[in-house]
């Protein structure tokens, strides 16, 4: 009889888990989105000071792109190395992070729970050449210097904090797989059955607007294609059409869109197609 009740105990918290979970995280999101609301003014002057891509979104957008952004630092510790921390940096660092999963439902990079921000280039491990960041198990690192430099534009078609948040999202859903995006993952390998010929292309000597480090490996060509569909979208399409239009798939969004006026976002979730017209001041994420 014991046996039964444990059996029927086991069974019906597998039945309910996942509603009881979503009615929790329903209910946590709404919490958060009315603390949100207190500081959207400020992060509104933050990011639309830095960040051209979130100019570029309609109004409804951009305070899913800032609310986004408030719970992605609201997740992260921010560790500050030689850098005076500022109210404006942890808030900048999780805004590049939204802009590249803008498109996914999940957003969170939720493995990596440490952000390292240092000044400037540093060395690591037993590299001889200085970084400008990195990702490994322990954390996203980011050299303020160059992260700021990238999103002001001084270094073309460079930015360091798209580079490396490239890095830490594909760590998620492959390497730790502990936050899988439906479509990340299905749409991923046709991004690379594309991808992998020009690769193998660039390791035997062909140029082309990737730059020489994108033949490293295909993790760095991965990130350095990130940097390039979103620095020179118009550049990219035009040069290597095919691979542009995976990465519209795989990380459902065109940077070209925007620059049109338009949705960024390919596709709408359901949840959003369905909820069309309700009030825009509900937490949507």
């Amino acid at each position: 009889m014991e046996i039964i009740i444990i059996a029927s105990f086991v069974l019906g918290i597998l039945i309910l888990h996942k509603p009881v979970a979503f009615l929790f995280n329903k209910i946590y999101i709404k919490q958060q989105f009315r603390k949100f609301l207190s500081s959207e003014t400020f992060y509104h002057s933050v990011v639309s000071s830095h960040v051209k891509y979130y100019n570029r979104l309609g109004l409804e957008d951009q305070r899913k792109f800032l609310f986004r952004t408030f719970l992605f630092k609201k997740a992260k510790r921010f560790h500050y190395i030689e850098v005076q921390e500022s109210a404006e940096m942890p808030i900048l660092v999780s805004a590049v992070a939204v802009q590249l999963t803008f498109g996914l439902e999940k957003f969170m990079l939720n493995y990596f729970s440490d952000i390292f921000i240092l000044r400037d280039d540093y060395h690591y491990g037993f590299y001889s050449r200085p970084f400008m960041g990195h990702v490994d198990q322990s954390g996203i690192y980011l050299s303020w210097d160059n992260f700021i430099k990238g999103l002001s534009g001084q270094m073309p078609d460079c930015n360091i904090g798209l580079h490396e948040m490239g890095h830490a999202l594909a760590y998620v859903n492959f390497i730790t797989a502990t936050e899988e995006d439906k479509n990340f993952i299905k749409e991923f390998p046709k991004f690379s059955k594309v991808a992998k010929p020009i690769f193998s292309g660039m390791q035997l000597g062909n140029k082309n607007l990737l730059g020489d480090y994108a033949a490293t490996n295909y993790h760095e060509f991965w990130a350095v294609a990130v940097e390039m569909f979103f620095e020179s979208p118009v550049r990219f399409k035009h040069e290597l059409p095919e691979l542009y239009q995976s990465m519209t798939r795989v990380l459902n969004q065109d940077p070209l869109s925007a620059l049109k006026g338009k949705l960024t976002i390919i596709r709408r979730s359901a949840e959003r197609e369905t909820e069309g017209n309700n009030s825009k001041k509900k937490a949507i994420i």
